[in-house]
């Protein structure tokens, strides 16, 4: 599986002066990818906040992956949020907030393709070199293409 197949260019977006908390922009990210999909949108945030209550997704560095498996879904999708001048608190374990947060969604009862969508992302959000360009590219759509270049 690769990036290109789980997240499109319309789900990379990039946020200036935010000023949210990581639940609201979770829930800002579930509202936009469930428009996407035509699921609902309460549901996802639910099980990705059910996720995040368990152990924080973000892996220092700035990063995040907030992840879930979400019934009635029949692919893995992905949304990409970049936060410019404003990073969130994310309960990292390195106490750094968060400006990269790759949040994920798979099947229910999904299996190999989540695992391999998570290793794929995680490489890219722990290779330093790769979180730099994405920090200096000026638009979504050299993002994405960062993103599905790696």
């Amino acid at each position: 599986m690769k990036i290109s197949d789980i997240l499109t260019s319309d789900n990379v977006v990039i946020i200036k002066n935010s000023t949210s908390s990581k639940k609201q922009i979770l829930m800002d990210m579930c509202h936009k990818l469930a428009q996407n999909m035509k699921i609902d949108a309460l549901t996802m945030f639910d099980i990705i906040w059910e996720r995040e209550n368990l152990g924080s997704t973000a892996f220092g560095g700035g990063t995040a992956l907030p992840h879930g498996r979400i019934p009635g879904l029949h692919e893995v999708k992905a949304i990409f949020y970049k936060l410019i001048d404003n990073s969130v608190d994310f309960d990292a374990a390195d106490n750094q907030p968060v400006d990269l947060i790759f949040m994920m969604i798979s099947p229910e009862n999904s299996g190999a393709d989540h695992l391999g969508a998570l290793a794929q992302i995680s490489k890219i959000l722990k290779n330093q070199e790769s979180c730099s360009e994405i920090r200096h590219a000026k638009n979504p759509n050299d993002i994405y293409r960062i993103l599905t270049t790696i």
